[in-house]
Parts: C-alpha cells; structure tokens; sequence
C-alpha cells in the first residue's frame, strides 16, 4: 500500500517527536499520590462536617444501647409508623413492615463512610443491597467508627481486600439526600432519591 506525502509528512513528524521527547511540566508528578493532604483532624469530626454541609443529618452515638435509644426517639418524635428494615442487626428492634413501597424510612448499614467527601458507600453485596436506601423517602444508615476512611481510593482498596478481590458488582457513593437544579436552577431534594438522611455513626467497633 503506498504512502500519500501527506501522510508520511505527518509519520515524519511523529518520529521526530518519539525522538525529541518534551520534558514533563511537573515531573514529581505521576499521579500516584494523593492530590489532598493527609488529614489532621479524626475522621469522625472530618466526616460529620464533610456529611452535614450536603444536608446530612449526622448522630453520633457512644455504643449500641445509645443507637437504640437514639434512633427510637427519632422514630417516635418523626411519629414514623412505617419502618423497613432487612438488615439482621436492627429489624427485629426497628422493622415493622416488608413493603419499601410504602414505608416512612428505610434502616442500612453501609461498607464504609468517606470523610474527605462525607459519602456513605453501599454495595450489591450488602444484605439490604442499594434499593433500600433509594426508594424509601427517609434513608437511615448504621455505621461504626471502624468504618471510616479518608479518600475514596481508601474505600475502593478496602472493598478489594475485604471481597477478596471478588468486587460486588454495584458499588455506591451516596453524598447527602438527592438532589437537583435542573430546573430553573431551583434546588429540589428527594426527586431522585431520599429527601432526608441520617447517619448515626457508633463509637464501637462492628461485631465479626
């Protein structure tokens, strides 16, 4: 096949290119390492301020008795009748219907919380899996101290290690409630999603 001059004009100056290389900008750069500096306060003062500036509703809780009595007063002064629950730890305590269709507020756990963006993060691997936290209008989430990291790269490598490289096949970053300003620039929260959300985050580590 023969070769136009135009385009052996263009290979020459490939060639020359491949053979004059221009040096990188920022050579200490390969992106390897994180763009964000480590953090200097701990991960649950980080987090609850990360969580709350997206209209989180962040509870922190000194150990499982205080959880319960914690999340049992929201339940009553929210005079929520409805609560959907699948998960093993909580839904004997809180669950009292099996339609998410219907119910008032939805109980998850999570596999780990992000502190630098303040994202709770859910799987298909859960028990509860990501539906829950999605269709029901209120989504409350358990979480443990334990469970925090700093950066999302920290979440992801903790997914692999704990799957043992077998990843679930939906991994979530939930930030807030849902929300959008698509139209005429208006923010509207729970259009696509829970209008609410509640972390209660526990000061005990979770039982194996």
């Amino acid at each position: 096949m023969s070769v136009t001059p135009a385009k052996e004009n263009i290979l020459k100056r490939i060639r020359q290119a491949l053979s004059n290389p221009v040096p990188l900008p920022f050579s200490q750069s390969e992106g390897n390492n994180s763009v964000f500096t480590e953090p200097t306060d701990e991960l649950e003062v980080i987090f609850a301020h990360e969580f709350t500036k997206l209209q989180g509703k962040f509870v922190f809780c000194m150990d499982e008795n205080d959880l319960l009595i914690q999340l049992r007063q929201l339940i009553d002064k929210k005079e929520w009748t409805k609560i959907y629950c699948n998960d093993n730890r909580w839904n004997k305590q809180f669950s009292n219907t099996i339609n998410l269709e219907t119910c008032n507020a939805s109980i998850t756990g999570c596999e780990f919380l992000v502190a630098r963006t303040g994202s709770i993060v859910l799987s298909a691997a859960q028990q509860d899996g990501r539906t829950t936290s999605v269709y029901a209008p209120i989504h409350i989430c358990v979480a443990f101290t334990n469970q925090l990291v700093f950066d999302i790269k920290d979440a992801l490598q903790s997914i692999k290690e704990k799957y043992a490289g077998n990843i679930p096949s939906l991994i979530t970053f939930a930030s807030g409630p849902s929300r959008t300003a698509d139209i005429e620039k208006t923010l509207v929260t729970g259009v696509h999603g829970p209008k609410e959300v509640y972390l209660f985050l526990v000061d005990t580590p979770a039982k194996s």
